[in-house]
């Protein structure tokens, strides 16, 4: 067992959820799973492989075990969210985890999850910043569809189909602690204790390969509908409803509509994060909250993975456009 990235770091917020800081990329305050304690008690995300023994830290900080656990719930199959959910789910062999239908098979057999990581990040990245993964044994595997519950005893989750940032991505609605945990359907929050700036901050996230600004506008007309208070981010931990619905469809639109400026073929990846960054600062000065020069280091890697994702979408939908204009086959 390797030392903990750093010290146990749990946030309790009532009603039985707590949260659970997983220090991924050995950074606090970014990433975080939540537990809630009910009659059967369930674990939303596990992190990546990376995050295993802080997570195991935290939960025995809590006074609960994987074996106590009914449920482990992944929001979507990105290995930052999902990447350790087969070595956890070993320890918890009486649990079930619950996974979006199209992340199911992904979670039995995870080796196109892997290659396609190593797509974005290349083979010695995905390594470094996920550790490894495992398959999660097919009885394990829990689907929930859209609308569907989950009653773990004094309060039912149910489960909303939420593409955007991703396909196979689902929230989840609590109304015990009247909020939604959204994964990153709903963006990802810059904590200023994570940038140390003085103010913080909500950007979606573009990352490759499902971002859809119609999808993101979709999921958030839908999700608005509902009945919750609070927003539990995998990426940032709790904020209001109203920035995570109003700031990730505003910036989505905003982002889809600066990379369309050119074709595809006329943007490098470096180019488009300089575009992004130019872009945060100036919806930053506009709103009073930062000057032009505020040090943008702390999203460095997220910009990274916005604009291959942003490229991706404009490629995507280039090709479309194309396929759309061809003169039909056949007859």
């Amino acid at each position: 067992m390797e030392p903990l990235p750093g010290p146990v770091r749990v946030e309790p917020y009532g009603q039985g959820v707590y949260g659970i800081d997983l220090y991924e990329q050995g950074q606090p305050h970014r990433t975080w799973a939540y537990l809630i304690l009910d009659e059967r008690p369930a674990l939303i995300e596990t992190g990546s492989a990376r995050a295993h023994d802080i997570l195991l830290a935290s939960l025995a900080a809590l006074g609960v075990q994987p074996a106590d656990l009914a449920y482990v719930i992944v929001t979507h199959v990105h290995l930052d969210h999902a990447g350790g959910a087969g070595q956890f789910m070993r320890l918890a062999p009486q649990a079930r985890l619950v996974v979006h239908p199209r992340g199911a098979r992904h979670m039995q057999d995870p080796s196109r999850l892997w290659a396609g990581a190593e797509a974005v990040y290349g083979p010695a990245a995905t390594a470094r910043l996920f550790g490894s993964i495992q398959p999660v044994p097919a009885d394990q595997v829990l689907v929930r569809q859209h609308g569907e519950t989950l009653h773990l005893g004094a309060r039912t989750l149910t489960f909303f189909d939420s593409p955007g940032h991703a396909r196979h991505h689902f929230t989840i609605l609590d109304p015990v602690s009247d909020a939604l945990f959204a994964g990153d359907a709903l963006g990802i929050r810059y904590r200023r204790e994570y940038t140390g700036w003085a103010f913080d901050l909500t950007l979606p996230s573009t990352s490759p390969v499902d971002f859809d600004p119609d999808q993101v506008s979709q999921t958030a007309a839908m999700l608005a509908a509902q009945p919750f208070t609070w927003v539990f981010h995998t990426h940032g931990g709790r904020a209001g409803r109203e920035e995570a619905l109003a700031e990730t469809e505003r910036i989505a639109w905003a982002w889809a509509g600066l990379v369309s400026r050119q074709d595809a073929g006329m943007w490098t990846e470096d180019e488009l994060e300089d575009a992004l960054r130019a872009w945060i600062h100036e919806d930053l000065a506009a709103r009073g909250l930062a000057a032009h020069d505020l040090d943008l280091s702390p999203l460095a890697f997220d910009l990274m993975l916005n604009a291959k994702g942003l490229l991706h979408y404009l490629r995507r939908r280039e090709t479309d456009r194309t396929a759309d204009t061809s003169p039909p086959l056949g007859r």
